[in-house]
């Protein structure tokens, strides 16, 4: 469905991830649209008014959604992210425990047992979105968010596993953290992360966090 949203504003719906990451290809590659954001489920796509009409970018984009799209699964780059979970690194992940019924260790093996998948990356600069979490840690969010949330921070919330790359409020239930540089605004590649890399969570102990 498309959907006008603002002045310049148009938002495109999207049935996966990789769906909206395929749309949103196709249309920079169809038109010269001042900014075009795939989101999680949507596409976020921003013309310029004072030089389209936003009837005849609605053709354009309509036209370029008409297509089939490729959303055939590519294995993005694999890393391997190590993490320290429960105590001061995740204050939240004995609650998990409790909620859950499952002891910490299982819920740790559990975490670290499978491939994820990157699905956005946004809110914060490098904040990651990793989707493909297993149904016991399906939580929503907290109902007060912290005003600081360390970098590095690992939270989960609604069937997703959210990384903080820098240090930000956040609502998110944090069980655990890791030392990896996510974000480095100084570097040629400044995010760590990116849409369709596979990611493996490692559990490593407090002594060998080395920021």
């Amino acid at each position: 469905m498309l959907t006008r949203c603002g002045d310049d504003l148009f938002s495109i719906d999207a049935a996966s991830p990789r769906e909206a990451h395929a749309l949103a290809l196709r249309l920079r590659e169809a038109g010269e649209w001042l900014e075009v954001v795939a989101g999680i489920d949507t596409v976020i796509l921003r013309f310029d008014a004072a030089r389209q009409d936003a009837l005849d970018a609605s053709r354009v984009i309509r036209s370029a959604i008409a297509a089939d799209l490729d959303t055939t699964e590519r294995p993005g780059k694999r890393i391997e992210i190590p993490v320290v979970y429960g105590g001061d690194f995740g204050p939240d992940l004995d609650e998990l425990s409790e909620v859950t019924g499952m002891a910490v260790a299982d819920l740790i093996e559990k975490h670290t047992s499978r491939d994820y998948e990157v699905e956005m990356v946004g809110f914060t600069p490098g904040f990651a979105f990793i989707g493909g979490l297993d149904e016991c840690f399906r939580m929503p969010r907290r109902k007060e968010p912290r005003q600081q949330v360390a970098a590095g921070s690992v939270g989960i919330a609604d069937g997703r596993t959210g990384l903080y790359a820098m240090a930000s409020p956040g609502g998110w239930n944090i069980i655990g953290r890791t030392p990896c540089k996510l974000f480095d605004a100084a570097a040629e590649e400044p995010f760590a992360l990116a849409v369709g890399m596979r990611v493996r969570f490692k559990a490593i102990d407090a002594d060998e966090y080395e920021p």
